[in-house]
Protein backbone atom coordinates (compact mmCIF):
# COMPACT_ATOMS: atom_id res chain seq x y z
CA UNK A 1 0.00 0.00 0.00
CA UNK A 2 1.89 3.31 -0.76
CA UNK A 3 1.71 6.10 1.83
CA UNK A 4 3.83 9.16 2.89
CA UNK A 5 3.43 10.66 6.08
CA UNK A 6 4.66 14.33 6.77
CA UNK A 7 5.78 15.23 10.34
CA UNK A 8 7.17 18.60 11.70
CA UNK A 9 9.58 18.89 14.45
CA UNK A 10 11.09 22.48 15.52
CA UNK A 11 14.19 23.51 17.18
CA UNK A 12 13.69 24.96 19.92
CA UNK A 13 10.68 26.81 20.80
CA UNK A 14 10.62 29.30 18.06
CA UNK A 15 13.37 28.43 16.22
CA UNK A 16 13.19 27.35 12.78
CA UNK A 17 10.98 23.92 11.53
CA UNK A 18 12.60 20.75 9.62
CA UNK A 19 10.50 18.47 8.06
CA UNK A 20 10.37 14.74 7.87
CA UNK A 21 9.05 12.22 5.39
CA UNK A 22 8.49 8.08 6.61
CA UNK A 23 7.14 6.71 2.72
CA UNK A 24 6.68 3.48 0.91
CA UNK A 25 5.56 3.67 -2.65
CA UNK A 26 4.72 0.83 -5.55
CA UNK A 27 4.49 2.93 -8.52
CA UNK A 28 4.57 6.45 -7.80
CA UNK A 29 7.17 8.85 -9.64
CA UNK A 30 8.20 11.95 -8.86
CA UNK A 31 7.92 14.94 -10.98
CA UNK A 32 11.01 16.85 -11.38
CA UNK A 33 11.61 19.41 -8.38
CA UNK A 34 13.84 20.98 -6.12
CA UNK A 35 13.83 21.43 -2.01
CA UNK A 36 15.10 24.72 -0.71
CA UNK A 37 16.91 22.24 2.21
CA UNK A 38 19.22 19.60 2.13
CA UNK A 39 17.47 16.44 1.68
CA UNK A 40 18.78 13.48 3.74
CA UNK A 41 17.17 10.11 2.80
CA UNK A 42 18.16 6.42 4.03
CA UNK A 43 16.11 3.47 1.83
CA UNK A 44 14.78 0.96 4.26
CA UNK A 45 13.16 -1.00 1.65
CA UNK A 46 13.09 -2.07 -2.08
CA UNK A 47 15.32 0.43 -4.33
CA UNK A 48 14.55 3.90 -5.72
CA UNK A 49 16.17 5.57 -8.75
CA UNK A 50 16.74 9.23 -8.31
CA UNK A 51 18.00 11.54 -11.56
CA UNK A 52 19.91 13.67 -10.49
CA UNK A 53 22.87 15.74 -11.62
CA UNK A 54 22.67 14.42 -15.00
CA UNK A 55 23.11 11.29 -13.91
CA UNK A 56 21.06 8.12 -11.57
CA UNK A 57 21.52 7.38 -8.25
CA UNK A 58 20.01 3.71 -7.61
CA UNK A 59 19.61 2.70 -3.64
CA UNK A 60 19.19 -0.06 -1.66
CA UNK A 61 18.37 -0.69 2.15
CA UNK A 62 20.74 1.31 4.39
CA UNK A 63 22.10 3.75 1.70
CA UNK A 64 22.07 7.21 2.35
CA UNK A 65 20.73 9.89 -0.23
CA UNK A 66 22.09 13.49 0.37
CA UNK A 67 20.48 16.07 -2.24
CA UNK A 68 21.82 19.74 -2.15
CA UNK A 69 19.30 22.60 -2.29
CA UNK A 70 18.09 23.47 -5.38
CA UNK A 71 19.35 20.78 -7.27
CA UNK A 72 16.31 19.19 -9.75
CA UNK A 73 16.09 15.63 -9.29
CA UNK A 74 13.02 12.99 -9.83
CA UNK A 75 12.44 9.76 -7.99
CA UNK A 76 11.12 6.40 -8.83
CA UNK A 77 11.00 2.79 -8.17
CA UNK A 78 14.20 0.85 -9.12
CA UNK A 79 12.10 -2.31 -10.63
CA UNK A 80 8.41 -2.74 -11.16
CA UNK A 81 7.59 -5.20 -9.09
CA UNK A 82 9.35 -4.20 -5.73
CA UNK A 83 8.44 -0.36 -5.00
CA UNK A 84 10.53 1.40 -2.69
CA UNK A 85 10.30 3.02 0.87
CA UNK A 86 12.55 5.32 2.99
CA UNK A 87 12.46 7.76 5.50
CA UNK A 88 13.79 11.43 4.79
CA UNK A 89 14.21 14.85 6.46
CA UNK A 90 14.87 18.20 5.32
CA UNK A 91 17.36 20.21 6.77
CA UNK A 92 18.27 23.97 6.10
CA UNK A 93 21.89 24.73 5.83
CA UNK A 94 23.40 25.90 8.82
CA UNK A 95 22.38 22.74 10.65
CA UNK A 96 25.47 21.15 8.33
CA UNK A 97 27.74 23.62 8.61
CA UNK A 98 27.67 24.15 13.08
CA UNK A 99 30.65 21.97 13.29
CA UNK A 100 32.56 22.90 9.82
CA UNK A 101 34.50 25.38 8.79
CA UNK A 102 34.89 26.32 4.68
CA UNK A 103 31.16 27.22 4.02
CA UNK A 104 28.31 25.05 2.44
CA UNK A 105 29.28 21.91 2.62
CA UNK A 106 29.54 19.84 -1.07
CA UNK A 107 28.80 16.32 -1.62
CA UNK A 108 30.35 15.11 -4.67
CA UNK A 109 28.71 11.70 -4.25
CA UNK A 110 25.48 11.73 -3.62
CA UNK A 111 24.87 8.37 -2.29
CA UNK A 112 26.96 7.24 1.05
CA UNK A 113 27.59 4.13 2.31
CA UNK A 114 27.86 4.55 6.17
CA UNK A 115 25.64 2.08 8.04
CA UNK A 116 26.44 3.15 11.52
CA UNK A 117 25.40 6.80 10.14
CA UNK A 118 22.40 5.34 8.59
CA UNK A 119 21.19 3.69 11.64
CA UNK A 120 21.47 6.77 13.79
CA UNK A 121 19.74 8.63 11.10
CA UNK A 122 16.90 6.12 10.75
CA UNK A 123 16.67 5.60 14.61
CA UNK A 124 16.89 10.03 15.39
CA UNK A 125 14.44 10.00 12.23
CA UNK A 126 11.97 7.44 13.98
CA UNK A 127 12.13 9.13 17.71
CA UNK A 128 11.57 12.54 16.22
CA UNK A 129 8.55 11.79 14.44
CA UNK A 130 6.92 10.11 17.08
CA UNK A 131 7.45 12.66 19.57
CA UNK A 132 9.04 15.98 18.07
CA UNK A 133 10.08 17.34 21.95
CA UNK A 134 11.90 20.93 20.64
CA UNK A 135 14.92 20.49 23.11
CA UNK A 136 15.61 16.82 21.58
CA UNK A 137 14.92 18.01 18.16
CA UNK A 138 17.26 20.55 18.57
CA UNK A 139 20.06 18.38 20.64
CA UNK A 140 19.99 15.69 17.95
CA UNK A 141 19.83 16.86 14.35
CA UNK A 142 22.18 19.42 14.46
CA UNK A 143 24.82 16.79 16.03
CA UNK A 144 23.59 14.37 13.23
CA UNK A 145 23.69 16.65 10.54
CA UNK A 146 27.22 17.97 11.36
CA UNK A 147 28.58 14.61 11.98
CA UNK A 148 27.28 13.69 7.95
CA UNK A 149 29.56 16.87 6.89
CA UNK A 150 32.40 16.06 8.52
CA UNK A 151 32.57 12.58 7.24
CA UNK A 152 31.43 12.88 3.75
CA UNK A 153 31.46 16.24 2.30
CA UNK A 154 33.99 18.90 1.50
CA UNK A 155 33.59 20.82 4.59
CA UNK A 156 36.76 20.81 6.36
CA UNK A 157 36.27 19.92 10.38
CA UNK A 158 36.41 22.84 13.01
CA UNK A 159 38.28 22.31 16.28
CA UNK A 160 36.51 20.30 18.51
CA UNK A 161 38.37 21.28 21.60
CA UNK A 162 35.88 23.98 23.63
CA UNK A 163 38.11 25.66 26.29
CA UNK A 164 36.07 25.75 29.86
CA UNK A 165 33.18 22.69 28.74
CA UNK A 166 32.80 21.89 32.55
CA UNK A 167 31.72 25.68 33.54
CA UNK A 168 29.60 25.56 30.16
CA UNK A 169 28.07 22.57 31.02
CA UNK A 170 27.26 24.06 34.69
CA UNK A 171 25.42 27.38 33.14
CA UNK A 172 23.43 24.90 30.50
CA UNK A 173 22.47 22.61 33.05
CA UNK A 174 21.19 25.27 35.86
CA UNK A 175 19.22 26.93 33.19
CA UNK A 176 17.75 24.26 31.56
CA UNK A 177 16.48 23.09 35.90
CA UNK A 178 15.45 26.51 36.44
CA UNK A 179 13.55 26.76 33.54
CA UNK A 180 11.93 23.19 33.75
CA UNK A 181 8.39 23.87 32.04
CA UNK A 182 9.39 26.16 29.33
CA UNK A 183 13.79 25.53 28.75
CA UNK A 184 15.28 27.75 26.79
CA UNK A 185 16.33 26.91 23.02
CA UNK A 186 20.06 25.73 22.44
CA UNK A 187 20.38 28.42 20.14
CA UNK A 188 19.75 31.50 22.60
CA UNK A 189 21.97 29.27 25.64
CA UNK A 190 24.60 29.15 23.23
CA UNK A 191 24.40 32.87 21.92
CA UNK A 192 24.37 34.08 25.61
CA UNK A 193 27.56 31.86 26.37
CA UNK A 194 29.21 33.11 22.82
CA UNK A 195 29.25 30.14 21.61
CA UNK A 196 27.92 28.13 18.47
CA UNK A 197 25.43 25.69 18.87
CA UNK A 198 27.43 23.06 18.04
CA UNK A 199 30.44 24.21 20.22
CA UNK A 200 27.77 23.98 23.07
CA UNK A 201 26.72 20.57 22.28
CA UNK A 202 30.38 19.43 22.33
CA UNK A 203 31.13 21.34 25.47
CA UNK A 204 27.90 19.99 27.29
CA UNK A 205 28.20 16.07 25.92
CA UNK A 206 32.22 16.37 26.92
CA UNK A 207 31.29 17.40 30.89
CA UNK A 208 27.89 15.60 30.99
CA UNK A 209 28.47 12.19 28.98
CA UNK A 210 24.86 12.99 27.27
CA UNK A 211 23.25 15.88 25.21
CA UNK A 212 21.06 18.45 27.10
CA UNK A 213 17.97 16.72 25.74
CA UNK A 214 18.72 13.56 27.63
CA UNK A 215 20.06 15.35 30.48
CA UNK A 216 16.90 17.54 31.35
CA UNK A 217 14.70 14.22 31.13
CA UNK A 218 16.34 12.32 33.43
CA UNK A 219 16.23 15.27 35.47
CA UNK A 220 12.20 15.48 34.65
CA UNK A 221 11.92 11.86 35.82
CA UNK A 222 13.14 11.93 39.20
CA UNK A 223 11.39 15.13 39.76
CA UNK A 224 8.28 13.30 38.43
CA UNK A 225 9.31 10.12 40.84
CA UNK A 226 9.10 12.23 44.10
CA UNK A 227 5.46 13.91 42.82
CA UNK A 228 4.53 10.04 42.76
CA UNK A 229 6.17 9.27 45.92
CA UNK A 230 3.80 12.07 47.30
CA UNK A 231 0.60 10.51 45.39
CA UNK A 232 0.36 12.27 42.62
CA UNK A 233 -1.05 9.85 39.05
CA UNK A 234 1.57 9.84 36.44
CA UNK A 235 -0.27 12.46 34.23
CA UNK A 236 -0.69 15.22 36.87
CA UNK A 237 3.03 14.33 37.44
CA UNK A 238 4.01 14.69 33.40
CA UNK A 239 2.45 18.00 33.51
CA UNK A 240 4.33 18.98 36.27
CA UNK A 241 7.89 18.51 35.30
CA UNK A 242 7.69 19.65 31.48
CA UNK A 243 6.74 16.40 29.77
CA UNK A 244 4.46 16.64 26.92
CA UNK A 245 1.81 14.12 27.93
CA UNK A 246 2.03 10.58 30.30
CA UNK A 247 3.01 8.88 27.41
CA UNK A 248 6.57 11.05 27.04
CA UNK A 249 6.87 10.46 30.72
CA UNK A 250 6.20 7.00 30.48
CA UNK A 251 8.62 6.55 27.57
CA UNK A 252 11.36 8.56 29.67
CA UNK A 253 10.75 6.63 32.85
CA UNK A 254 11.20 3.56 31.55
CA UNK A 255 14.44 4.50 30.16
CA UNK A 256 15.79 5.46 33.31
CA UNK A 257 14.36 3.02 35.62
CA UNK A 258 13.17 0.00 33.66
CA UNK A 259 9.61 0.47 34.95
CA UNK A 260 6.32 2.89 33.88
CA UNK A 261 5.36 5.53 36.23
CA UNK A 262 2.21 3.79 36.77
CA UNK A 263 4.61 0.66 38.17
CA UNK A 264 6.58 2.47 39.96
CA UNK A 265 3.92 4.59 41.84
CA UNK A 266 2.02 1.36 42.54
CA UNK A 267 4.84 -0.41 43.94
CA UNK A 268 6.03 2.81 46.01
CA UNK A 269 2.28 2.40 47.48
CA UNK A 270 1.42 -1.31 48.08
CA UNK A 271 5.14 -1.45 49.58
CA UNK A 272 4.38 1.26 52.48
CA UNK A 273 4.88 0.85 55.97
Amino acid sequence: MEQARWTRARLGRCGPRLDLLTARFDTHVYAPHAHDEFTVGVCVAGSEVIDYRGGHIRTGPGSIVVLAPGEIHTGGPGTPTDGYAYRALYARTELLTDGTLGGVPHFREPLIDDPELAMAVLRTHTELSACPDPLETESRLPWLLTALARRHSTARPADDAVPGADRIARVVRDRLADELLDPPSLADLATDLGLSRYQLLRAFRTAMGLPPYAWLAQHRVHRARGLLDAGLRPAEAAGLVGFADQAHLTRWFRRVLGVTPAAYRNSVQDGGC
